[in-house]
C-alpha cells in the first residue's frame, strides 16, 4: 500500500511539473552594457528579477539603431531606446509602446574645452561644431543657438561618426553637439582636458526622458512588465540607497568596466534614475512631440495614451 501510494503522490507532482519557473524575457540594451543600464544590472545581480519570477537576458547589440525594430517585429521582449528616438520610431510606423524609463532626464551636451575658444554659446559663431547623428541633433544645436541668436547657417557642422573625443582633442572641431555629460565630459578631464557643457534644456530644448523601456505595442496589458519595472525599481531604490555597494556590484559583474572612467560616470548617473520607472511625464511627452513636429521631424502629435502605458 505505502509503494502504491508512493508512486500516486509521485505521478501527481511530476503532473504538475518544476513548481514556479520563471518566466524569460529578453532584454535588447541600446549600447555595450555601461553605467547608464545599472539599474539592470543590479536588479539581475542582486536577485530581484528573480524575486519577481523572471529569468532575464540582458543582450548588447551589434547594431544599436536594431533593438526597437526586433523588438517590434517579435524578436526581442523589451528594447531600450531614447525618447527622441522613440518619437520617430512612431512616426515610422513601427509598432511600439513605451512602458518604462529608465533615465529620467537628458544625457546629451553641447560640450567644448575650457581652454578653447568657446566660453560663451555666443562665440559658436564661424566655428566648427561636431555631431554623430543628424536630425535629433541637428534640432536641438538649432534650438540652442536660436537662445543667442544664432542659427545653423552661423556654425560649420562636422560628421565625426562618434568620435568627438577624439575629434575635440586633436582640434578638428571647436565643439560637440551630442557629448554625454556623464562620459565624454568626464573622459575629457581624465585625459588632462576639462571641459564644459552647455545643457541643451536649459537653451529652449524641452526637458526629455533619455532612456526608456519599450515593448511590442500589442503587449501593452501584458502583466510581465509591470513586474519586469518592479523589479528595476527595487533595485533602482537600493542603488540610491546604497550606492558603494551597489558600484562594487556593478562592477564585478563586469570587471572589464572598473576603471576610472566607468567609475566616476557610475556616480554621475546615479541620480539620474528614474526613482518611479512606470510613471508618465504627459506634458514632457506633448511638449517633446510638438518640438520635433515644429522641427520637421515627426508629422503629427499623436496623443500620448496611444504610445504609453503605465504597467501594475
Amino acid at each position: 500500500m505505502f509503494r502504491t501510494f508512493f508512486a500516486i503522490t509521485a505521478a501527481f507532482w511530476l503532473a504538475l511539473g518544476p513548481a514556479s519557473a520563471d518566466d524569460k524575457l529578453t532584454v535588447l540594451l541600446d549600447w555595450f552594457v555601461n553605467p547608464d543600464h545599472a539599474p539592470l544590472v543590479i536588479a539581475k545581480e542582486g536577485g530581484y528579477f528573480k524575486k519577481h519570477g523572471l529569468d532575464v537576458t540582458i543582450i548588447a547589440p551589434a547594431d544599436p539603431s536594431a533593438p526597437p525594430r526586433l523588438v517590434a517585429a517579435g524578436q526581442g521582449d523589451i528594447a531600450i531606446t531614447y525618447q527622441p528616438d522613440f518619437m520617430l520610431q512612431l512616426n515610422e510606423g513601427l509598432p511600439l509602446v513605451r512602458f518604462g524609463t529608465l533615465i529620467e532626464t537628458p544625457l546629451n551636451a553641447l560640450i567644448v574645452l575650457k581652454d578653447g575658444p568657446i566660453k560663451t554659446l555666443a562665440d559658436l559663431k564661424g566655428k566648427r561644431v561636431g555631431y554623430s547623428v543628424a536630425s535629433i541633433q541637428t534640432a536641438y544645436l538649432d534650438e540652442v543657438l536660436k537662445s543667442v541668436d544664432l542659427t545653423s547657417k552661423d556654425v560649420t557642422l562636422v560628421n565625426v561618426n562618434f568620435n568627438l573625443v577624439s575629434a575635440l582633442l586633436s582640434g578638428q572641431i571647436d565643439a560637440a553637439i551630442d557629448g554625454y555629460r556623464n562620459f565624454e565630459l568626464i573622459q575629457l578631464g581624465l585625459e588632462g582636458k576639462p571641459a564644459i557643457a552647455f545643457y541643451p534644456e536649459e537653451h529652449g530644448v524641452p526637458i526629455y526622458d533619455e532612456l526608456i523601456f519599450v515593448a511590442k505595442a500589442d503587449r501593452r496589458d501584458d502583466p510581465i512588465l509591470g513586474r519586469f519595472l518592479a523589479a528595476v525599481e527595487e533595485a533602482t531604490i537600493f542603488l540610491t540607497n546604497h550606492p558603494d555597494e551597489a558600484k562594487a556590484m556593478f562592477m564585478a559583474a563586469h570587471t572589464d568596466l572598473n576603471d576610472e572612467l566607468n567609475r566616476e560616470s557610475f556616480d554621475a548617473t546615479l541620480p539620474r534614475f528614474a526613482k518611479r520607472p512606470a510613471a508618465v511625464d504627459v506634458g514632457r511627452y506633448e511638449r517633446f512631440a510638438q518640438f520635433l513636429k515644429d522641427q520637421g521631424l515627426i508629422d503629427k502629435v499623436l496623443p500620448v495614451d496611444s504610445y504609453t502605458v503605465a504597467p501594475k
